[in-house]
């Protein structure tokens, strides 16, 4: 096709208005972040060009249809690879998404699943709703790992791991884990969001494929929706053929949004763990929190593999009240608080404080005997402020010293 600016010269204003201003030319220098670039079609300046694009975008990433990414989400793309030490990384509309089409990717009917009993709970629903029916068997193994060997099956594809652990943050030996699914011939995932590609790296620990919710830290203001999937060399063809074939894809605005997000996650995340600390410190002194869980604690169980795998902790921090406190209890000392949103999700500059329905997030370990579980998400407020904010609370549902 002839783009030649003086073709148009002589055209009706309803043609030029279809054409003009698609390349504009400017001297100067570059833009510091990379620009929004929106497309559906993508069109191309003869049709052996368009062969050639289209021979060659299964095996690289060609810019050929909006639906297999933009310049834009290639860029985000390229920075959560470099983030996680991946080969490459594919973008998903949400965390769960991404953890969904990937266990679409690698397993089949007949397959077996070895899942850590931490799981993000949603993922709970996609085995019995999703796997269950299709034929691939599950089976569940203590968050710390410690029987997931002897659970191993023939046919075990993949082993899921979450490190740390959804809600209460358990650490599980992941190398280890790694190493024994390898030598029986399976593939090891790991849930990313905790360690954000910052604090905790998977596949440099053994991991074949890294999933993450960038809806979280990556983004950091609690307002994108998108997952990341990042592998290895060896695991990316049957993610990348998948995703295509259910045209999987991401808004260019909100790959943009999560690219300016990343600038300033190391930042934000040495915030959060500042505050974090302070709150969790000051909650072990609280006669009624029986237990504060954060790996970064070192009287919590996985404070070593915390310290050995992890560079840093975030935002998250969970607390137990005592075995029978009431469920009124418990909710007026979370409507007490008056800085921390009532909300499930984290990652954003907000806090945010819901309640962790522990019995129906584990199955391998009895949480019936236990106290009421809270979750934090420490933001970037003032701890002092938030401290003071918890302390009214405990006092105003009778929960103080």
């Amino acid at each position: 096709m002839n783009n030649d600016t003086e073709h148009w010269k002589n055209t009706g204003i309803q043609t030029r208005l279809s054409h003009m201003g698609k390349s504009p030319v400017f001297a100067g220098g570059s833009a510091v972040n990379p620009p929004i670039v929106r497309a559906s079609t993508v069109v191309f300046e003869n049709t052996a060009h368009q062969r050639e694009m289209r021979a060659r975008r299964d095996s690289e990433r060609i810019f050929s249809y909006g639906a297999r990414g933009t310049p834009t989400s290639f860029a985000l793309e390229d920075a959560v690879s470099e983030l996680e030490g991946a080969y490459r990384t594919r973008l998903l509309p949400t965390g769960l998404a991404a953890i969904g089409m990937a266990l679409l990717s690698y397993l089949k009917p007949g397959d077996h699943l070895l899942i850590t009993d931490s799981a993000y709970l949603p993922v709970r629903h996609i085995t019995e709703q999703f796997l269950r029916p299709y034929g691939i068997e599950y089976t569940f193994f203590a968050a710390d790992g410690s029987d997931a060997e002897s659970k191993m099956q023939s046919n075990t594809r993949m082993v899921y791991a979450e490190a740390p652990g959804s809600l209460v943050y358990e650490m599980c030996d992941l190398p280890a884990l790694a190493a024994m699914a390898h030598a029986r011939g399976a593939m090891v995932m790991v849930d990313n969001t905790w360690g954000s590609g910052v604090q905790y790296r998977p596949l440099a620990l053994g991991a074949d494929v890294s999933v993450m919710a960038a809806t979280k830290y990556l983004s950091g203001h609690s307002d994108v929706m998108m997952g990341t999937v990042a592998t290895t060399q060896e695991m990316w063809a049957p993610l990348a053929e998948r995703c295509d074939a259910f045209g999987m894809t991401v808004s260019p605005d909100d790959a943009w949004l999560v690219l300016r997000g990343l600038r300033t996650l190391s930042a934000r995340l040495k915030m959060h763990e500042q505050h974090a600390l302070q709150v969790a410190h000051w909650l072990t002194t609280q006669p009624a929190v029986k237990t504060v869980f954060c790996p970064a604690l070192p009287t919590d169980p996985g404070h070593a593999l915390w310290k050995r795998d992890c560079d840093g902790t975030n935002g998250l921090i969970s607390f137990e009240l005592p075995v029978g406190t009431s469920g009124d209890t418990v909710d007026r000392l979370i409507d007490g608080m008056k800085l921390f949103g009532l909300g499930a999700s984290w990652g954003g500059y907000e806090s945010l404080v819901t309640p962790a329905a522990m019995t129906q997030a584990r199955t391998v370990t009895d949480w019936s005997a236990r106290g009421p579980i809270i979750r934090l998400h420490i933001g970037l407020e003032d701890p002092a402020d938030l401290i003071a904010d918890l302390a009214q609370a405990f006092s105003g549902a009778q929960l103080a010293s």
